[in-house]
C-alpha cells in the first residue's frame, strides 16, 4: 500500500510540474487566437473574418498566427476541430451512463445535438451561413474523411459496442455512421420537430443492428 502511496504521490507531483515558458506562452497564445477566431466568427461570419482582425483582436503578431496556424484554413480547421472536441465530449456525457433502453439513449443524444447546435454561437453561425450557401468552415463539420466526423462516428461506436458486446464490427460502423449523416443532414436542413427528428435518425440507425 505505501509503495503504491509514494508511486500516486510522484505521479501526481510530475502532472503539477509547469511547461516550460516558451511552451506555456504557446498554448496561451493558441487559446487567445482561437478565442478570437470564435468571437469574430460569431460575430460576422468566418467568410468576414481575416487573420489580421485575429491578431489584432487577440494581441499577438500576425507572423504569430502564422507560425502556429499555417495559414487562414489552418486556423479555421483548429476553430472547428477544437470547438467540436469540446462539444463531443458533452454528447459522451449524454451517452454514458445514458438510459437504460438503448433506442431511448441514442434519441436522447440525437436530440442534444439537434437543439445544443442550435444554442452554440460558434455551430449555430456556421450552420446558418451554410443554409445561406457560404462559410467555408462547413466542410469541416461535414467531410466523410475528416477527423471531426471520424471522431463522432468513434465515440458511436464504442458505445453501441459497450451496449452490444459481441456485435457484427461492420454493423455496428454502419449504424454509427447512418445516425452521423443523418444528425448532420439534419443540422442543415432541419425538420419541424427536434424531437420526432431525433426518433426517426434512432429507428434508422438501430434498425441495421435489428435491435428495435
Amino acid at each position: 500500500m505505501a509503495a503504491h502511496t509514494n508511486r500516486t504521490d510522484s505521479l501526481d507531483a510530475h502532472e503539477a510540474i509547469p511547461d516550460p515558458p516558451r511552451i506555456a506562452w504557446r498554448k496561451h497564445m493558441r487559446q487567445r487566437v482561437l478565442d478570437a477566431a470564435r468571437e469574430l466568427t460569431c460575430a460576422s461570419g468566418w467568410d468576414h473574418v481575416s487573420l489580421s482582425a485575429v491578431a489584432a483582436k487577440a494581441e499577438v503578431s500576425r507572423p504569430s498566427v502564422y507560425a502556429e496556424f499555417g495559414n487562414r484554413a489552418g486556423l479555421g480547421r483548429a476553430l472547428v476541430i477544437s470547438e467540436t472536441r469540446e462539444f463531443l465530449e458533452r454528447v459522451a456525457r449524454t451517452l454514458y451512463p445514458g438510459l437504460p433502453d438503448t433506442g431511448a439513449s441514442l434519441e436522447a443524444a440525437v436530440f442534444f445535438v439537434l437543439t445544443e447546435a442550435h444554442r452554440n454561437p460558434l455551430v449555430h453561425a456556421v450552420v446558418l451561413a451554410a443554409r445561406q450557401g457560404s462559410d467555408s468552415l462547413l466542410p469541416y463539420l461535414t467531410a466523410r474523411a475528416d477527423p471531426i466526423f471520424d471522431a463522432a462516428q468513434s465515440l458511436l461506436c464504442a458505445w453501441l459496442t459497450e451496449r452490444f458486446p459481441g456485435g457484427d464490427e461492420e454493423l455496428v460502423a454502419t449504424a454509427a455512421d447512418i445516425a452521423v449523416r443523418m444528425t448532420v443532414s439534419h443540422l442543415l436542413l432541419p425538420g419541424a420537430d427536434p424531437q420526432s427528428t431525433a426518433e426517426r435518425i434512432s429507428l434508422a440507425s438501430l434498425a441495421v443492428l435489428r435491435l428495435r
